[in-house]
């Protein structure tokens, strides 16, 4: 009888100390610490969220910047679906989607070469950047929507590429909502252009 009064007292005890102050410790210290980086790091305009720094989501319209593909949920960017498609290189779904994909983009850019982020989903379906090359590749059709100059896209782009974390890991990128949102405050679309 000892043994389970013990037993039971230090799963009384644990559930308390690790399902509920340890959590609430957690989350206190983090929101101190770290406000932004625990709240999502969200994006606000005129005092409304339009979106994280660090989940993509999809922009349609030609004069904005385009995210990778996502698999994520059935429509895709759904943060709640987070995962790639499972398919493999030989399924004809796959196959179906990436030649769809490039032939639109080579529409877009004929005889230009396709980096491969803008066909290939990445493993979680929410990654807010693309490379550099992927940024590179959608400058002209950004200018003429724009009407902007290639060489002014160009410095905005540089401007928010980021490179390798702590000078080694990861590849240089570029975060496609902040790319954006400083191309609409430098040069808005006009009303009647389709929106994100």
């Amino acid at each position: 009888m000892k043994n389970l009064i013990t037993a039971v007292l230090m799963t009384i005890v644990t559930t308390v100390l690790l399902g509920l102050v340890y959590p609430l410790v957690v989350t206190g210290l983090a929101q101190v610490i770290f406000p932004d980086q625990a709240n999502g790091q969200l994006i606000k305009k005129d005092g409304v969220v339009i979106g994280s720094r660090i989940i993509g989501q999809p922009f349609g319209g030609p004069g904005y910047f385009h995210s990778r593909p996502s698999a994520a949920g059935a429509a895709g960017y759904d943060a709640g679906g987070s995962s790639g498609s499972n398919l493999g290189p030989t399924n004809q779904k796959l196959i179906d989607r990436v030649k769809a994909d490039v032939e639109r983009l080579q529409a877009e850019n004929p005889g230009k070469l396709i980096p491969i982020d803008l066909v290939t989903t990445s493993g979680s379906g929410l990654d807010p950047h693309i490379s550099p090359a992927a940024a590179d590749f959608q400058i002209s059709r950004i200018a003429r929507e724009r009407k902007m100059s290639e060489g002014e896209v160009r410095q905005v782009v540089n401007a928010h590429t980021e490179g390798r974390q702590f000078g080694f890991l990861g590849e240089p990128r570029v975060n496609v909502l902040e790319l954006n949102l400083d191309l609409d405050k430098l040069k808005p679309m006009s009303p009647e252009a389709p929106s994100r």
